[in-house]
């Protein structure tokens, strides 16, 4: 039943699908006979070669082979699974999807995520109209004007303005029969203490709505129009707000990714509106928040590239260090855009223009050459230390060329910049290669113990942060280090992770850790180390770890949801909905 359910749905929404009105949304097309043709949105072409059949119901590219129906179409330019294009359009069409029965937990959590979403549009609509059609947004739009946002580009991202009073949307959602536990999960209102009565937490700011991939409002952030602190607020966490998973603009700038090879990253969305006004679309902004795993995974679905494109005073550049160091244990290419005269990427197109910034972009340069500049910045390698702490900061981007003849390149080059000896640079990569480098300290091997896998995947970890630290960004962005249930490992965890880049190490340990807790470090340090696996073994590792972890959850969880229903708490029904999320994440759970 189930299975003739879901032929029914699929062949009611392929019925009511006109492809030439769909396809037409993303590619001009002209027609010629009885085929309209249009340049491929798949490759990039200048004659166009991508043909659409109307009557027979499918396009196909002469250029790079690209074909199919309506929904092979959507699967291709959104970048979703074939059946998730069939639900993107029945959503459009407004056409339900056939359901399996739902507990009431299931019904209410899927309720308030659409009632979320309404409120979210209806705040998007009452701001912009605030912006363009009242005289409450005048601050608002001289605001816009003086950063140079054109009419296009208020419209494109539906940018509005806060009024400065307390309680406008408040008191007009209300009105309109918004309940008041709505307006206070979504985050567009917070309550008095003693009144009980609401205020809107965004109040005299321009505001950007905030989408998710599928273009549904999410969030909202605000910026101040005078010097008032704090300079920038978003929505607080709800069910659909997440910034570590969410990225500003990708809902318009995917197709744009995908056709160039690259996203461009910058740190504020005010920056990714001056880009993609200036024309450059394939932009996105992370929302106040360090770049992540799960922000670098987004883009990788769409090109193999990221530019990262930051402020460039001391703490724009101590950002980019830090995402590089996400972004390498990927696999992507990386390149980083240098914006000169200390200028974020909105101030620069401001006062250069857009010509200026688009051969900044072609300027980009590879990641091997931006670390070089950024540690000759920062070193003082004019002494014999300080040359080896320069080229102690190269080895972790070297080892990470997997062409020998680009390797042996940048060992010149940085044997140049250094004046050191070739050999000596080529001599301490391969140390460094084979983990033998920095052993400031003897010591003793450590007898094996028998370990459970929790433990074991702790060492791995502990092992491969010992000789580079850097990794600890990455650990703590997968898995909190609460993950590490040996509370030894744990405090070395924390030890290194606050003595990061201080060499000698284990001379800088205080009393307050123990002798098991040296031990341990020591035995995490003389373990054989399997350069060649090593990638393998650090991602199994932290999928260890990643799994205790979300059993932990899952089992307080449980045991909350076992406690709520004893007591007729109605509660319960949250909880397991939770258990039942950690449940599937445990299932599908792949780093």
């Amino acid at each position: 039943m189930r299975n003739e359910r879901l032929n029914e749905f699929v062949k009611q929404v392929s019925e009511r699908t006109d492809l030439l009105q769909l396809v037409q949304g993303y590619v001009p097309l002209k027609r010629k006979g009885n085929r309209y043709w249009g340049c491929c949105p798949f490759h990039q072409e200048n004659t166009p070669s991508f043909s659409v059949v109307p009557e027979k119901g499918f396009f196909y590219c002469f250029g790079c082979h690209a074909g199919g129906n309506a929904f092979k179409f959507i699967s291709l330019i959104e970048n979703v699974s074939y059946f998730e294009a069939i639900k993107m359009q029945a959503e459009k069409l407004g056409i339900e999807l056939p359901r399996r029965e739902q507990t009431p937990a299931e019904i209410a959590h899927e309720q308030e995520r659409a009632d979320l979403r309404k409120v979210n549009e209806m705040a998007r609509d009452f701001f912009y109209n605030c912006l363009t059609m009242t005289q409450l947004g005048t601050p608002g739009m001289a605001y816009f004007k003086a950063r140079g946002i054109s009419d296009k580009t208020i419209e494109e991202f539906h940018l509005g303005f806060a009024p400065a009073s307390w309680d406008k949307l408040s008191m007009a959602f209300q009105k309109r029969g918004v309940k008041k536990e709505l307006l206070l999960a979504s985050g567009l209102s917070a309550e008095r203490k003693m009144e009980g009565s609401l205020y809107d937490r965004f109040r005299g700011r321009v505001m950007i709505p905030i989408a998710d991939e599928r273009d549904r409002i999410v969030g909202f952030g605000g910026r101040v129009i005078d010097d008032a602190t704090p300079k920038y607020l978003n929505s607080p966490e709800t069910i659909l707000f997440n910034k570590r998973k969410l990225l500003f603009g990708l809902n318009r700038s995917h197709r744009a990714i995908q056709q160039a090879g690259y996203a461009i990253v910058v740190e504020g969305y005010m920056d990714a509106i001056s880009v993609f006004g200036a024309g450059i679309e394939n932009v996105v902004a992370t929302l106040g928040t360090a770049f992540t795993v799960e922000h670098c995974k987004k883009l990788l679905r769409y090109a193999s590239e990221i530019c990262f494109c930051y402020d460039s005073d001391e703490a724009g550049q101590s950002a980019t260090i830090r995402a590089l160091s996400i972004v390498c244990v990927t696999g992507a290419r990386v390149r980083v855009i240098v914006v000169p005269d200390g200028k974020d990427p909105d101030e620069y197109i401001r006062k250069h223009g857009a010509g200026a910034f688009r051969a900044l972009v072609s300027k980009a340069l590879p990641l091997v050459e931006y670390r070089l500049r950024y540690v000759l910045a920062h070193t003082d390698y004019d002494t014999l230390d300080g040359k080896v702490q320069a080229l102690h900061q190269m080895l972790p981007v070297l080892t990470g060329i997997r062409e020998t003849a680009m390797r042996n390149e940048y060992e010149k080059k940085i044997a140049r910049s250094l004046m050191l000896d070739e050999g000596i640079v080529h001599d301490e990569l391969r140390r460094y290669t084979h983990g033998n480098l920095n052993k400031t300290v003897s010591l003793p091997k450590v007898p094996r113990a028998q370990d459970n896998a929790v433990q074991q995947a702790g060492r791995t970890i502990l092992q491969m942060a010992v000789r580079d630290p850097s990794i600890l960004d990455h650990v703590q962005a997968v898995v909190p280090l609460s993950a590490i249930t040996d509370t030894t490992q744990q405090e070395i965890f924390h030890f290194l992770q606050n003595h990061k880049g201080k060499e000698l190490f284990l001379d800088n340990m205080d009393d307050t850790l123990s002798e098991a807790a040296t031990s341990e470090l020591s035995r995490a340090m003389v373990e054989e180390f399997d350069e060649q696996n090593h990638e393998s073994a650090y991602t199994d590792a932290l999928q260890v770890l990643c799994k205790s972890y979300l059993q932990m959850l899952y089992i307080e969880h449980s045991r909350k949801a076992e406690e709520y229903l004893r007591v007729g708490n109605p509660a319960y029904r949250e909880e397991l909905s939770e258990v039942k999320r950690i449940k599937h994440e445990i299932d599908t759970l792949q780093l």
